[in-house]
């Protein structure tokens, strides 16, 4: 990339942060407040708007995103000049084909980011949560081989809450709404650890930094409460 579309970049880059930043109230963390270092994480968050890959990385500390990529659909972000430059020059992004038929392709790719020191940002939900009747969407299993194919890479929750109101399904003007980003600690998949537990620790991890009144909607309701429920319905 020449010396005038790398400055472009980092100028888009640096006005996206402040617009998105005063829309949302989201400011970078302090790297001396995250109990990790930046290179070969998984940050793994809700999937509820377009625009929750942007606060997750406004979240990190600026220096960080040198060796953040997000994944994204190449299917979407190849369909015109301005997206690619964003999501290749802006974002650093790895693009993937989310309607290939390989999964294990996919991991690989993945995988061989990790082993080159990148980071990634991943959203295992495998699709925008659009209900408000549900808090979280059972995570898909690709988080699991991610893991399996990386013991020695750490996976950190993030819990973004609000951003779905900022840009609803459907909406292409933003509303300014104060946003949270959640970030906790760092895990890994435990020896002998099967798909099932695992995935259901990383789900527990995040849900744990949502609000206390999310984290209630996600619990098993009591027998009682379903019954009456049903008789509603």
């Amino acid at each position: 990339m020449s010396n005038s579309l790398h400055w472009l970049a980092r100028l888009i880059d640096r006005s996206l942060s402040l617009f998105v930043s005063l829309l949302t109230g989201v400011r970078p963390k302090f790297s001396g407040s995250l109990n990790f270092s930046p290179e070969k994480k998984v940050y793994y968050a809700n999937h509820a708007s377009h625009g929750d890959f942007v606060l997750v990385w406004i979240s990190l500390p600026q220096k960080w995103r040198e060796v953040v990529r997000p994944v994204a659909g190449a299917d979407y972000w190849l369909g015109g000049k301005i997206r690619r430059f964003i999501i290749q020059q802006v974002f650093n992004a790895l693009l993937i084909m989310r309607n290939g038929n390989d999964p294990k392709a996919i991991t690989a790719q993945m995988t061989e980011a990790l082993q080159n020191g990148d980071s990634l940002i991943i959203f295992p939900e495998g699709t925008r949560n659009t209900d408000d009747d549900v808090v979280l969407l059972p995570f898909k299993s690709g988080i699991y081989h991610l893991a399996r194919e990386n013991p020695d890479v750490q996976f950190v929750p993030i819990w973004i809450d609000n951003i779905n109101r900022v840009l609803p399904k459907g909406k292409l003007i933003p509303v300014p709404i104060i946003c949270d980003v959640q970030i906790g600690d760092e895990l890994r998949l435990h020896p002998n650890e099967s798909k099932d537990e695992f995935l259901q620790r990383a789900r527990d991890a995040m849900l744990a930094l949502a609000p206390k009144h999310k984290r209630d909607l996600a619990l098993p309701q009591p027998l009682s409460k379903q019954k009456t429920q049903e008789n509603q319905s």
